[in-house]
């Protein structure tokens, strides 16, 4: 992909350039990083987990290729170019299937792969740093590195077989725990410069084994932990002086930078620093759809107030009676009970509350609130008490009164700290 190739030059030839990508299936986040990279002039990476899409449909009941077609027809909508549209793979390896042997769990993990070439998608995340049934708990580097490269060989096979520009990769073990950690957060040990080094020589030598020296020219990025993360409750910030070693370790390897996982809430100073520093590659996921939350909650008392209980909607009713009836997605992240519960279930910053916009009877709730606001307006006293930024830009006539306009905006503000910190004298929010 040969302008994230140009970027890690630029990046590496002093320019404080970077690019986030945003990590998230739901479509108004999807929509809301579209509008945010048309605005400021750059492109747009948007990237699948493959919890998220994969074979089987994943969570959202999106293969590869269907999911890239819901991205391309939202740019076609609002006049972004899809060649302004880089797609991406996140956590690409046998994480869906860790209950079955590491053999199967690969061969599923390679189709997998395979797919998300063949669809398109040119930035892949190779992540084999999960333990499989029969494994130890922990893997070397060198067992990581190995199975990373036979992904790597299905993934390029596919794009040989497809066409078009070749993919290009991000490697790496030390992975943060992906939608935050479980555990309360302390302190967090950042990836030492031993540790880079050994995970690049084991996986050099594996593709090296697998003849995949032209795809190791094309390892942009390394995933290492900065020092950053997010738990339920508890945000680690960033701190430069506690990376300097790690930052500087990278000075040795001239064509990549490291990819930052879990920088959702970051502060606008982190982020710059995140991409001064060498993190030239920032995710995001739970904080865009915890902004999505944020707004329908907004427009939830904002119906409420205006229309009453007995016309209003009840969305918050119905995702809490979602999120109890299948407690699946949350049971492993929340201990709370009672009221502590329901905070944790609404508030949590891991916003587990993502998985459950898909299900039938929480659409329906979405549609009938968005359906409310917009046959309004609703009183403009309201929009300012519960959203005082869209209610800002409705009035200066840059937004309109409508419900997935708010809710977008709403998520443009998570964004935006973004846009500034990649491209820091072309962004702008939308």
């Amino acid at each position: 992909m040969k302008a994230l190739l140009d970027l890690v030059d630029r990046h590496r030839a002093g320019a404080r350039v970077g690019i986030y990508a945003v990590c998230s299936a739901h479509p108004l986040a999807l929509r809301a990083a579209l509008h945010q990279a048309q605005a400021g002039g750059g492109m747009a990476l948007i990237e699948a987990t493959s919890n998220q899409v994969n074979q089987d449909g994943g969570y959202t009941g999106y293969r590869p290729a269907a999911f890239r077609d819901l991205v391309w027809g939202m740019a076609d909508e609002i006049g972004f170019a899809r060649d302004r549209v880089l797609l991406g793979g996140d956590h690409l390896g046998p994480n869906c299937w860790q209950s079955q042997s590491a053999e199967i769990a690969l061969d599923r993990a390679g189709i997998m792969v395979a797919e998300y070439v063949s669809a398109g998608f040119r930035k892949i995340h190779l992540d084999c740093s999960m333990s499989c049934a029969g494994d130890p708990r922990g893997l070397s580097d060198e067992v990581i590195a190995e199975r990373s490269a036979s992904l790597c060989a299905r993934a390029e096979e596919a794009w040989r077989s497809v066409g078009g520009e070749a993919p290009v990769y991000i490697i790496g073990s030390e992975v943060p725990v992906p939608g935050g950690a479980q555990e309360t957060l302390h302190d967090l040990a950042v990836t030492t410069p031993d540790a880079v080094r050994a995970t690049l020589a084991a996986h050099r030598a594996a593709f090296v084994r697998h003849g995949l020296e032209a795809a190791w020219d094309r390892v942009i990025g390394l995933v290492v932990q900065p020092g950053v993360e997010f738990g339920n409750d508890s945000i680690i910030d960033y701190a430069p002086t506690r990376a300097r070693q790690l930052s500087a370790c990278i000075e040795a390897e001239p064509h990549l930078v490291f990819e930052a996982h879990s920088t959702d809430y970051q502060t606008q100073d982190a982020l710059q620093a995140l991409v001064r520093d060498h993190f030239a590659i920032l995710k995001v996921g739970p904080g865009v759809t915890f902004a999505l939350r944020e707004a329908l909650w907004a427009l939830d008392r904002v119906e409420r107030e205006w229309l009453g209980e007995a016309r209003a909607s009840h969305l918050r009713e119905t995702v809490l009676d979602a999120t109890h009836g299948n407690p699946a997605y949350w049971r492993k992240y929340y201990d709370g009970t009672g009221l502590a519960l329901d905070r944790q279930l609404q508030y949590s910053l891991s916003d587990r509350i993502r998985y459950y916009w898909p299900s039938p009877a929480v659409s329906a709730a979405v549609k009938r609130l968005c359906a409310s606001i917009d046959d309004g307006p609703p009183p403009a006293a309201l929009l300012s008490q519960y959203l005082p930024n869209a209610y800002a830009a409705i009035r200066a006539g840059t937004l309109r009164p409508r419900a997935r306009d708010i809710i977008m905006h709403h998520i443009g503000g998570t964004l935006a700290p973004y846009a500034e910190a990649c491209q820091p004298t072309e962004s702008a929010p939308i």
